[in-house]
């Protein structure tokens, strides 16, 4: 897949959520979810925000329309996050442009969390006021979106052997970094968990 091949190369019932953007309709100065003051049109983070959740509207409760712009899924439920959907044609960082969309299911309902972009390594110019970053162990990943962590790409099964699942594609370790601009997130703006997706656990 482009996207890993890159970094691979660089590194060898019917429920709707509506949650404001963050930091954009506060009158007065606020901590933000990753603890970082903001205020109306007064941050260079707030814009970047903004321009994030402008550029990924169209997708924030169609994933439909996701898939058709080429993101695919790469993981199943993953435990108070969502279902990782992956766009392989997208490298480096475009803050309109996430190489990953983050998505809660409950029912047949999809609602955007987060977005997430993917680094070989920490960047070090961050590209976010007070960036955190997590962490995705090399993986073989299969077609219905299961994956197996494994170090080297030579070893990975042609198929999940569990589900049958064909193999898609293997990734080195991954720096990664998450951002909740469409699903608060009272464990931070970065956090690459969220507390309150819980419910959404079980699809």
């Amino acid at each position: 897949m482009g996207l890993f091949a890159g970094i691979a190369a660089a590194a060898l019932g019917t429920v709707m959520w509506t949650v404001p953007a963050w930091g954009q309709s506060a009158a007065v100065a606020h901590t933000g979810a990753a603890g970082t003051a903001v205020t109306r049109g007064g941050s260079k983070l707030t814009n970047q925000l903004a321009e994030m959740r402008l550029a990924t509207a169209k997708y924030a409760t169609n994933l439909n329309r996701a898939k058709a712009a080429g993101y695919q899924v790469i993981t199943p439920m993953m435990p108070n996050m969502g279902i990782h959907y992956m766009n392989p044609s997208i490298t480096g960082f475009d803050i309109t442009k996430p190489q990953i969309l983050v998505y809660e299911h409950h029912g047949s309902v999809w609602q955007l969390g987060a977005l997430e972009w993917v680094f070989p390594s920490i960047p070090k110019t961050p590209p976010l006021k007070n960036v955190t970053f997590g962490f995705f162990p090399a993986a073989c990943h299969y077609k219905d979106g299961t994956f197996i962590p494994d170090e080297n790409s030579k070893t990975c099964p042609t198929t999940n052997p569990k589900p049958g699942s064909a193999f898609n594609f293997w990734h080195p370790d991954l720096t990664t970094m998450h951002v909740w601009v469409w699903y608060p997130n009272p464990a931070g703006l970065y956090s690459s968990t969220n507390p309150l997706v819980a419910p959404f656990n079980g699809g």
